[in-house]
């Protein structure tokens, strides 16, 4: 019998097939009725489209399942859109309950979560619509509470400080999102 045969049920690291974790997670919810937990954050972003909504996974590549081993192995080895349950030697992954329940609360208690991204005072950025489209200047100012952005622009021979919508300013670097698990 190998290591890594247990028959207690534990969280696993499965890794999917890329930009398939939803995927993976919904097929071995619905046809195995295995509990997985895949993370997503959901933001909009400005390109070169205009401004889009992307949801991408907390972890790219990689999501959760609950299931023992000795039973689901191959049921969850083999499902659509999963690549290999994650292993160290013949260890398969594990993830305590107490990990997961921290993620969990760290999302609000849903799988998808909606984000903002927003640029930092400082930073360069570039307006992308309106009458100062295609101008680059820094942050200044944030203004939360109307969703504005002063930002200090060089034209008509000098240095101005102009305000626009923080959803028509581009970020020059784009921001990192960082967890807290303790």
């Amino acid at each position: 019998m190998d290591n890594y045969i247990l028959s207690e049920p534990r969280w696993y690291v499965l890794r999917t097939r890329p930009k398939s974790e939803h995927i993976a997670a919904k097929g071995l919810a619905c046809r195995s009725g295995i509990e997985v937990y895949c993370p997503r954050l959901k933001f909009r972003k400005i390109t070169s489209r205009g401004k889009v909504t992307f949801t991408e996974a907390l972890f790219p590549g990689y999501m959760f399942a609950y299931f023992s081993t000795q039973q689901h192995l191959r049921t969850v080895s083999y499902s659509n859109a999963v690549l290999n349950v994650l292993k160290f030697g013949n260890q398969c992954a594990s993830v305590s309950d107490l990990v997961i329940s921290q993620l969990r609360e760290i999302m609000g208690g849903e799988d998808l979560k909606n984000i903002e991204i927003s640029p930092e005072l400082g930073e360069e950025a570039e307006i992308c619509f309106g009458p100062f489209k295609g101008m680059r200047g820094t942050v200044s100012d944030l203004c939360h509470a109307d969703k504005r952005v002063w930002v200090l622009l060089d034209f008509l021979g000098r240095v101005n400080n102009v305000q626009v919508p923080i959803a028509d300013v581009k970020a020059k670097q784009n921001p990192v999102i960082a967890l807290n698990i303790h």
